[in-house]
């Protein structure tokens, strides 16, 4: 059995180029890591500008730039992970995979399409690698206890934030593109506004959607509104509950088939049985 999986191992330097990318144990891993989180974070920064129009019209050469350097990077992130992996069709269908993919394919599109680039908002959700980074999967475990330290509670509300960021950022773009500046919705950071009033059921009715699409997207998110109070209250606690049983987890992905959550002692995947 071990004599059939070194023969399937991939080459030293693809697995090398694997912890880098995608393990967060070694240093080399985490700072690639936070090199990457904190390019996606200027990515995005960048986008959200460039639909303002007095920032686009004074520094739109400047951003066109900065859009096009970060999709050439990602691009070449992109088919790094797919070369480090052992089975690359299968991390491109995974959650992180598409993500990857959606995540530089609107700067491409935007040459046939103009205006699709502003749905680059999308690498907002590449930002859930932090999670790996930060080793929150043994924070969770650490939080079972009822006793737990004010510095443990700050990280959890900041996972929780990071979610809600991210949903109000793509909900918020989503409506500029539906809307636009004839409905008041004249840019992403003021439709985001607009998204936080809504999911947070303020309701302040400065702005709001006029056409049928527009109040459709709205009515899904007054809905999910109710839904983000109810969540941590409910299932996480629910979910921390069940884990209270299981060992630690790593931050190790197996280099054949990309997986994630083995546990700190694991040898092989527990998906395809490579060995780790």
């Amino acid at each position: 059995m071990d004599s059939f999986k070194d023969k399937n191992s991939l080459p030293d330097w693809r697995a090398k180029l694997h912890e880098i990318i995608f393990e967060a144990d070694t240093l080399a891993g985490r700072w690639f890591d936070i090199i990457l989180i904190i390019s996606i974070i200027i990515s995005v920064i960048a986008v959200m500008l460039d639909s303002v129009a007095s920032i686009g019209l004074r520094y739109g050469p400047e951003l066109y730039i900065i859009e096009w350097f970060f999709t050439i990077l990602f691009t070449v992130e992109y088919f790094l992970r797919l070369i480090s992996v052992g089975r690359p069709l299968s991390y491109a269908k995974s959650f992180f995979g598409l993500v990857d993919l959606l995540a530089i394919l609107p700067t491409y599109l935007s040459v046939l399409l103009p205006g699709s680039q502003y749905l680059l908002v999308i690498r907002v959700l590449r930002i859930l690698r932090i999670f790996r980074v930060l080793k929150l999967v043994q924070y969770i475990q650490e939080a079972r206890q009822l006793r737990q330290a004010l510095r443990e509670s700050r990280r959890k509300i900041t996972v929780f934030l990071f979610t809600v960021l991210a949903l109000v950022i793509i909900f918020g773009s989503l409506m500029y593109l539906i809307e636009g500046p004839a409905n008041g919705f004249t840019s992403i950071p003021r439709s985001v506004y607009w998204s936080i009033v809504t999911m947070t059921t303020v309701g302040y009715g400065d702005i709001s959607p006029k056409t049928g699409m527009g109040q459709f997207l709205a009515s899904i998110i007054m809905v999910l509104g109710y839904a983000i109070i109810a969540v941590p209250t409910g299932i996480v606690t629910i979910a921390m509950a069940k884990g209270s049983g299981l060992g630690k987890m790593s931050t190790q992905a197996c280099r054949h088939c990309s997986a994630e959550g083995h546990d700190s002692d694991a040898r092989y995947c527990k998906y395809c049985g490579e060995k780790l």
